[in-house]
């Protein structure tokens, strides 16, 4: 499953900058993966959750959360 995300990732020049995933709590089987990517261009951002919301191992919809530099 993560190696077809980072495959829709780097297929749309989406750079990773850092990754989490915990393991599943006891009687769990999904967990959830938080990525933070480099700047990227918007449209890419939103092929991706289109490409990666149809994976058959994804389980419901993709959440994004902008994140802004504001003493820029």
């Amino acid at each position: 499953m993560l190696a077809d995300i980072t495959r829709i990732l780097a297929d749309l020049e989406i750079s990773i900058d850092a990754m989490m995933q915990k393991e599943p709590r006891e009687g769990e089987e999904l967990v959830d993966i938080i990525m933070l990517t480099h700047i990227t261009v918007e449209k890419n951002i939103n092929q991706a959750i289109v490409k990666m919301e149809a994976l058959p191992s994804i389980s419901g919809k993709v959440t994004r959360i902008r994140l802004e530099e504001l003493n820029r």
